[in-house]
């Protein structure tokens, strides 16, 4: 076996239009200022596309990169990342998955891999140590995600990503499957379909990753293990409940939607926890490989079926918004979702979006809160865009625009938002409305501060700004060397100042003095495991210019869409409407925040990035359209 240090560096192009195949290297300045992952992605698309296109045209491209820890055997390492024009929102979009096919691609040789053009009829792309082909995949067209990956019979070694019916129909929220894991948000499942790419193959094991530094690796890789095994969230609650760990304490922090984000809180909100899962489905562990964390479970159901547990995200939104809380039924839709190739995050909030309109008479559909009936049909109608499916499948902005009920389509620049309601989580309704993919709470979770750490006071709009940036400059760097964000609980919090410091201090100082705390907060285990491996150096400091530079980027990249601070809002049932069961009466103060942080981040009244900004981070300046 061959043995790669560091990273091959290697880029296989594919150009579907032609049949052209070729390879390139990632010049050394790239990977400096970019890292990997998301950033080098989108560095790698802006120098390739000016705004514009169509994101379902032949024009669009599609990249995936490799992470550089996938391979060393680092902590939480399984991880790629994508990246490309959204379907469902017109901007940009980059999306992190964990499941096999990154570490094939990579073991294959490969550090990323970039999709030009469309080819005439159904393919998969094969690619091997000895290079890649494009294959016919005419008998694979119509085929869920699961038939797909085992038409492969692939080894241990191996990994596919596959896109189910509803990539192959262009749904505007299809993902893509590597194992049981997802390229979920924004639609890559339907730009894989544009380009009639059923499939893309990778036989790894040809090669091994090897750090630089194996030495210094090895001691920081056994540090990092003991922050995992020693923080409560990621050594005990998602071990022992995965992600839906996190319905309670939103339910009790009244940030868990309902009934299409009217609520935040059911008293039926356990029947659908990861304690209930692990109480009554005989839980096992089902997650990414290289993680001690383990936060993914599957159990047996009433049917005899294994099935994986579904996530916090499609708890909340294909369970409490949609007022069911049958256990059954919410692992039901999740495996068909994932069957179907459906985003289970849009497919909830829209599904929501379809219920309200329809009650109050806006759309023909029976479609009700508090009952089950016609939703399985209608995931398979979305799927195939059968009927009003058709018209469901272009997601809740789409909706609203032809029905009405703007009010209550609870997206973001056109993506859903996530299952965290913003009105008891000023900071997260915040994140909410500059995320640059849309309604995203992995941008930056101030909610895991607010609510799931209690270190700042949910309902004060005190240092929102500072926290929503520092934590978009860390993840962007995260999902560039690339890592779990779930790590950043146990890096951030486990090292001496952090974890030595009483939780009322902590919480005291982060809360009014934001600044000095972040300033003390020791996270360079991420940048010092990327030297390791990869010779660079690379300090904290440097690394959290280096995630500001993609984090602004990605969003100079929006504007030269369109993208200004008239976007950057939430919908108005979030700004004027109370939940229901909120005796505080709470709506999102969103304009304080917004004007603090634009200052901050270096951006210009309308939400553009300065020129000077652009110039100290080292990004080229295109011209840029005028907002609207």
């Amino acid at each position: 076996m061959e043995i790669i240090t560091g990273a091959s560096n290697k880029l296989l192009e594919v150009n579907l239009t032609t049949g052209e195949i070729s390879t390139s290297t990632i010049n050394q300045q790239d990977r400096e200022l970019y890292l990997g992952g998301k950033g080098l992605g989108l560095k790698l698309y802006y120098d390739r596309l000016e705004a514009g296109i169509d994101p379902l045209s032949e024009q669009n491209i599609l990249i995936f990169m490799m992470g550089v820890y996938l391979g060393t055997g680092a902590p939480c390492s399984a991880r790629f990342d994508a990246v490309t024009k959204s379907p469902l929102t017109n901007i940009m979009l980059s999306s992190s998955c964990g499941g096999p096919f990154g570490m094939a691609f990579k073991t294959a040789g490969y550090d990323g891999l970039i999709i030009k053009g469309k080819a005439e009829k159904p393919v998969y792309i094969k690619i091997d140590k000895n290079g890649s082909s494009i294959e016919d995949a005419i008998a694979l067209w119509g085929k869920d995600t699961e038939e797909s990956q085992e038409y492969f019979k692939l080894s241990s070694k191996d990994g596919a990503m596959v896109i189910g019916p509803a990539g192959e129909n262009l749904v505007k929220y299809a993902n893509v499957r590597s194992g049981h894991r997802f390229l979920g948000r924004g639609g890559i499942g339907a730009v894989m379909g544009s380009k009639n790419v059923k499939a893309i193959v990778a036989y790894g094991g040809a090669y091994k990753i090897a750090p630089t530094n194996p030495e210094a690796f090895k001691k920081l890789t056994k540090k990092a293990v003991k922050f995992i095994n020693d923080n409560h969230n990621t050594g005990i609650l998602y071990r022992q409940f995965g992600t839906a760990s996190h319905t309670m304490k939103s339910n009790d922090a009244c940030i868990l939607p309902v009934n299409n984000f009217q609520d935040g809180m059911s008293d039926k909100a356990y029947n659908i926890s990861g304690e209930s899962y692990k109480e009554n489905h005989d839980s096992k562990f089902s997650s990414c490989k290289a993680c001690p964390i383990l936060c993914g479970h599957k159990g047996n159901f009433a049917n005899g079926k294994t099935k994986q547990f579904p996530e916090y995200e499609t708890t909340g939104l294909l369970g409490s918004n949609l007022g069911n809380y049958d256990r059954e039924a919410l692992a039901d839709w999740n495996d068909k979702c994932g069957l179907l190739g459906l985003d289970t995050i849009s497919t909830g909030t829209t599904l929501s979006y379809v219920m309200e309109a329809s009650e109050k008479g806006l759309m023909p559909t029976n479609l009700r809160f508090d009952n089950p009936t016609g939703v399985n049909e209608m995931l398979e109608n979305i799927a195939s865009r059968k009927g009003i499916g058709d018209e469901i499948a272009n997601g809740t902005k789409w909706l609203s625009e032809k029905y009405g009920g703007k009010e209550f389509a609870m997206h973001v620049k056109g993506m859903e938002l996530s299952a965290y309601d913003p009105r008891g989580s000023w900071g997260q309704g915040l994140s909410y409305a500059v995320a640059n993919r849309g309604g995203c709470h992995l941008s930056a979770t101030v909610f895991a501060m607010e609510v799931s750490l209690g270190l700042l006071n949910p309902n004060n709009t005190r240092y929102k700004a500072i926290y929503t940036d520092y934590l978009e400059d860390m993840f962007s760097a995260i999902n560039s060397m690339h890592t779990c964000q779930f790590t950043s609980y146990a890096y951030m919090l486990e090292p001496f100042i952090a974890k030595t410091t009483p939780k009322f201090l902590l919480g005291f100082t982060m809360q009014y003095a934001a600044k000095v705390a972040l300033s003390l907060l020791d996270v360079s285990l991420y940048n010092k495991i990327y030297s390791a491996i990869t010779g660079i150096p690379l300090s904290q400091k440097q690394m959290f210019k280096t995630g500001r530079r993609i984090h602004v980027l990605e969003r100079y990249m929006n504007t030269l869409e369109g993208i200004s601070s008239k976007d950057d809002t939430l919908p108005a049932r979030l700004l004027t409407e109370p939940c229901l069961s909120d005796k505080k009466k709470r709506v999102v103060p969103l304009e304080k925040m917004l004007v603090r942080y634009y200052r901050i981040k270096g951006y210009d009244d309308n939400g553009i990035p300065l020129e000077k900004t652009l110039k100290n981070l080292n990004i080229s300046i295109k011209k840029s359209k005028k907002p609207e």
